[in-house]
């Protein structure tokens, strides 16, 4: 929608400059209109064609609208936080003061306190409109009718217009101040819901048989942040793992197996040795026509569900299965598994229904079948040996997903080079009238690739691609001595130096990788992962137990300062204490975002900017007051409940991105 707005503005933009230099060309005199004839005549088709556009574009923007009230609730979030509230309600005084005008606009957080905590700028708009009806008036006037129309509220202390017609607004100190000690008091709790939504995200996604590498790492920390997300506001998630567990490559790996490791039907072999296994079937496969027959004969045996290759097939998934699971506990990732194989009798029940509706299209043996968007490539629903393909299995999970778990909401988590696939499969979904729009929200959540620090695919020296589980054995040797160089091991026990070492190594891996921009590629850097400063997770550690150290410090117990709750307010009264609050104001801003554009970084922004607010907040505002002896003199309550309202919600923000918090480091 925001992209359909811009090119329109652009274009309109562009008319009004071309007209007034066509009013130019026929305002001059005869000869030079005839040295410039051919100008104006090209001008005149540029401006007629970008008219046109604009048309087209208009038009777009009304269909987006009408997508957007048909699946209202699905689309966007339902609640609000503070900028939402305030949106709503000049919104409101706006369409009191115009009912004639559909102008919708958002107000902004304000650059400079002296104009305000927040901006509403409608009324350039409105001014325009009126004055293309004839209607002459200032910004100013605007605003001031906006402003009159406005009802009173607990959220706004005072509101003021100014020439330019900007409307600024200053939050009730009071009014705020009272949200916060209530949240210190009964904890930080997620925003109210209009209704619960099911939804499937579909994430992480490794192949049997192979271990789990570094590409791996990006999908499954994106897809559960989201999932922790939703889940704490209440909705109801199912966690996918779509995992490659069937096709012709177990068929070459058995019958490679028959082989090399003839004890495979009482043996596992190790995850490593099966990853050998299966490169070594690979070979033989694209080079020896007799092994591939065998190999095509084991699949065809496997999908017949002959015991003793059903039993080989399940050896293979177990061994991979338990080092997902080392990987995953390691990560704090709760998942269920759901792979391939679990669509093998929906993908038949498919084909057979898509062969009776005569869908299906022959080409040179193969059976494909195409999307409803033109320009698109067709999806190969049967192989031109009988076979299945990626395409076919993802299409029986978009339609068992869709009629079995009735989601309101399908999130699938991969890199951007599968971009053209998922689009090819919506659209197809979309054809056949398995997915309608309107009703169930679906998004492709893209990441960028994980780079080495030479800027291009993270591998290891010999060229592999750098597996999961060296990656977190490297993290935790660096986090502990990262924590020795600190001199920490000097300072906690024995279990407070492995707690803080697995919350360091494990939490600057995810947070690098939630912090960025998912879209772009980033380079992996333990160094950059490591530092104390900056947006990291080591710096928002530090942060985090250097605020729970005060209270502490103090000799003043959470329950001392639930307690107090009862007699005393969080400060708000110092310009950095205020400051510090309207940031902490923000948190349900911040997760509504995250939820329309699941975007995950926006919530690192947000605790960066809570850390360097609550570090200017520190620097000028004591909090305990000590004699030269060191003795406490003086406690200032209500800036110890501002402390803990802060950690309160870092500690929540760390639960959503999956980092594990600590009381000492």
């Amino acid at each position: 929608m925001e992209d359909l707005l811009n090119k329109t503005e652009k274009a309109e933009i562009e008319v009004e400059a071309l007209y007034k230099r066509v009013q130019n060309l026929k305002t001059g005199n005869i000869k030079e209109m005839e040295s410039e004839d051919e100008e104006l005549q090209q001008l005149l088709v540029k401006n007629k064609k970008l008219k046109y556009r604009i048309g087209i574009l208009k038009r777009a923007i009304e269909e987006e609208k009408k997508n957007l009230k048909k699946c209202k609730g699905v689309q966007e979030s339902e609640f609000n936080g503070i900028k939402d509230s305030l949106t709503e309600i000049c919104s409101k005084a706006l369409k009191n003061a115009y009912p004639e005008f559909d102008v919708q606009q958002e107000v902004q957080a304000s650059g400079r306190p002296q104009f305000g905590d927040y901006q509403f700028n409608a009324a350039l708009q409105i001014t325009k409109l009126l004055k293309e009806k004839g209607v002459k008036c200032t910004p100013l006037e605007v605003a001031q009718n906006i402003l009159s129309n406005m009802e009173t509220n607990s959220f706004i202390s005072k509101t003021e217009a100014v020439p330019a017609g900007f409307i600024n607004m200053w939050l009730n100190k009071e009014y705020f101040q009272t949200q916060l000690t209530e949240l210190v008091r009964e904890g930080v709790k997620p925003p109210k819901l209009n209704r619960r939504m099911r939804i499937v995200v579909d994430f992480s996604s490794p192949n049997i048989a192979k271990q789990m590498h570094v590409g791996h790492l990006r999908s499954t920390v994106i897809g559960d942040c989201i999932c922790r997300l939703l889940e704490y506001l209440g909705h109801d998630v199912l966690r996918l793992n779509h995992v490659g567990d069937w096709g012709t490559q177990f068929g070459m790996l058995i019958a490679h197996l028959q082989d090399k490791f003839p004890d495979y039907l009482k043996v596992s072999p190790s995850i490593a040795d099966l990853q050998t296994f299966y490169k070594e079937s690979k070979v033989r496969f694209d080079s020896d026509e007799e092994f591939k027959k065998r190999a095509y004969d084991c699949v065809v045996k496997l999908q017949q569900q002959e015991p003793n290759y059903i039993k080989a097939w399940n050896l293979i998934c177990d061994a991979s299965r338990k080092e997902f699971q080392e990987i995953y506990d390691k990560l704090d990732i709760k998942i269920i598994e759901r792979g391939e194989s679990f669509y093998q009798k929906h993908m038949e029940a498919l084909v057979k229904e898509l062969e009776e509706k005569n869908l299906l299209i022959e080409d040179e043996g193969r059976k494909i079948l195409f999307p409803q968007e033109e320009g698109l490539i067709p999806m190969t629903i049967v192989k031109s040996d009988g076979g299945f393909t990626y395409d076919t299995s993802d299409l029986a999970a978009l339609k068992h997903r869709i009629e079995v778990e009735k989601p309101d909401w399908i999130i699938v988590v991969t890199d951007a080079g599968q971009a053209t696939h998922f689009k090819v499969l919506f659209s197809v979904g979309e054809k056949l009238g398995i997915w309608d729009r309107s009703k169930v929200r679906i998004d492709h959540v893209q990441f960028g690739v994980v780079l080495g620090s030479d800027k291009k695919k993270f591998k290891t020296r010999s060229g592999e691609t750098v597996r999961l589980n060296d990656l977190l054995e490297e993290g935790l040797n660096r986090a502990e001595q990262k924590l020795k160089e600190k001199n920490r091991d000097t300072h906690l026990t024995e279990e407070e130096m492995k707690l803080a070492r697995e919350a360091v190594a494990y939490g600057c891996i995810k947070y690098a990788d939630l912090s960025l921009n998912r879209i772009s590629d980033y380079v992996f850097s333990f160094d950059k992962m490591l530092d104390d400063k900056g947006n990291t997770a080591v710096y928002m550690l530090y942060a985090l137990t250097r605020i729970r150290s005060i209270a502490r410090n103090a000799n003043v117990t959470p329950e001392q300062l639930k307690e107090a709750c009862k007699t005393e307010k969080v400060a708000v009264e110092h310009e950095k204490e205020w400051k510090l609050a309207k940031v902490l104001l923000r948190f349900n801003d911040e997760l509504k975002k995250i939820v329309i554009d699941l975007h995950c970084h926006h919530l690192c922004e947000f605790l960066y900017d809570i850390a360097t607010a609550f570090t200017e907040f520190y620097g000028a505002c004591y909090c305990v007051e000590k004699d030269q002896s060191g003795n406490i003199i003086k406690i200032h309550m209500g800036r110890l409940l501002l402390c803990e309202a802060t950690a309160m919600i870092i500690e929540t923000c760390f639960h959503i991105l999956g980092l594990k918090t600590l009381s000492r480091m």
